[in-house]
């Protein structure tokens, strides 16, 4: 079986507010699929539903294989050592502790410490510990990195792909369009309750990078110009920055970042 999830007309409502909108989509096994969407677009429900947390309304999850979530406003008990709860989830979990992930994450290095002392990376370095108790099939990952500094993300981020290495599904939600592009084969973009779209970063930049960017450096410092006719455009800056005697350093052609697609989609504006 290729999908490991498999969600079919998802609603979900508060009073009259509904909040999912007859959401269908699949995830595949050993893929990082990305939730994406603006505050208030039903990412956190949709993720609560998915996770257990909530009780929706209407519609169908079926997951095959257990799950490992990460939330991300977990919290433990203030004084707890981390090797306290590393033995309490693995108790909890009747399963052995992985040496190696807890090396790879540097659990031993602040084993001795408690929860109330740790660093917000330290904090998300073991809550993921705590979420690969067990060797999940399916791993929930809430804002993974928020909050984290370059090397935390970094070593974060490896450890995700790792993860997918050993066979793992990972499911993730961030606001970090870096972040989504490096990881994610495939991402899912929720608008006000409703699945606006799905595919890799490519098909959706097929599909709204409609404009290309020119970003040029010259002697008078960066300039971006916004074209649909690329040639054109390229040789009326040439000419009007040859009339104008300026130098051209660097130049440069792209069909909009992910975030510029991201918000295309998100706000109903095609860029």
């Amino acid at each position: 079986m290729d999908t490991i999830m498999h969600i079919s007309h998802l609603k979900k409502k508060y009073s009259k507010h509904e909040v999912l909108k007859d959401i269908s989509f699949d995830v595949k096994k050993g893929e990082i699929f990305g939730i994406l969407g603006m505050n208030g677009a039903g990412k956190t429900t949709i993720l609560e539903c998915l996770e257990g947390f909530l009780k929706y309304d209407e519609g169908q999850i079926a997951i095959y294989g257990q799950i490992g979530i990460q939330l991300q406003s977990s919290a433990l008990p203030a004084y707890m050592k981390v090797k306290e709860a590393i033995a309490l989830f693995a108790k909890w979990k009747h399963t052995q502790l992985d040496e190696d992930n807890l090396q790879t994450l540097g659990i031993d290095d602040i084993a001795n410490q408690i929860y109330k002392s740790l660093s917000t990376g330290q904090q998300r370095r073991l809550h993921l510990a705590l979420a690969l108790m067990g060797h999940p099939d399916l791993l929930f990952l809430d804002e993974p990195t928020a909050g984290v500094d370059v090397a935390g993300r970094r070593a974060l981020h490896e450890m995700i792909m790792q993860c997918q290495k050993q066979g793992m599904t990972i499911v993730l939600t961030s606001h970090d369009m870096n972040e989504v592009e490096s990881l994610c084969d495939r991402i899912a973009i929720l608008r006000q309750g409703e699945m606006a779209f799905i595919g890799t970063v490519e098909e959706l930049t097929q599909q709204f990078g409609r404009y290309y960017y020119i970003k040029v450096h010259s002697e008078k410092g960066e300039k971006v110009y916004t074209t649909q006719h690329i040639e054109q455009t390229l040789m009326q800056i040439c000419q009007d920055y040859q009339k104008q005697n300026l130098k051209i350093f660097n130049m440069s052609v792209n069909r909009g970042t992910l975030e510029q697609h991201f918000l295309a989609v998100a706000r109903r504006n095609e860029i």
